[in-house]
């Protein structure tokens, strides 16, 4: 059951994603060119999914738990830190640049488009280049106080 729920719903995102448009860089890259040849369709999708996404989670946190797993994962940190920022940052600039995020990009490997597959590549390549980083330096506590 869970593996097909999991197949579902990527289907469904995928085809979402496919049909408004978001796989093609070059809408991505228009919404960000303002000053240019601006295209608000992203706006409406990224509101859409707010919309759908606020619905949801107020139906499916109604249940004790959720269909195939024995208890909701929800997240509980709110802290601000050096990695949050800084893989924020990485990834707003790699969108900006490259008109694919990961949920756009996924869907699109399937065109065999030589971007596509560059962008995903580099991207598995950037996630192991983070976990590589996290056990090398993940005991360094970043600060925002000067040094003295």
């Amino acid at each position: 059951m869970r593996l097909v729920a999991t197949y579902f719903v990527g289907l469904v995102f995928g085809l979402g994603i496919t049909i408004s448009g978001m796989s093609n860089p070059a809408k991505v890259i228009n919404f960000f060119d303002v000053a240019g040849t601006w295209d608000p369709s992203l706006a409406f999708v990224m509101g859409g999914a707010l919309i759908v996404t606020f619905i949801g989670y107020r139906l499916v946190f109604r249940a004790k738990a959720p269909i195939c797993e024995p208890q909701f994962y929800v997240p509980n940190r709110r802290d601000i830190d050096a990695k949050l920022v800084g893989g924020s940052a990485i990834f707003g600039v790699g969108w900006g640049i490259t008109g694919f995020c990961p949920g756009g990009a996924v869907p699109a490997i399937g065109t065999g488009d030589y971007r596509v597959l560059t962008f995903a590549a580099s991207m598995v390549a950037g996630m192991f280049l983070a976990r590589w980083l996290t056990r090398a330096y993940g005991r360094i506590k970043f600060s925002a106080q000067p040094a003295e």
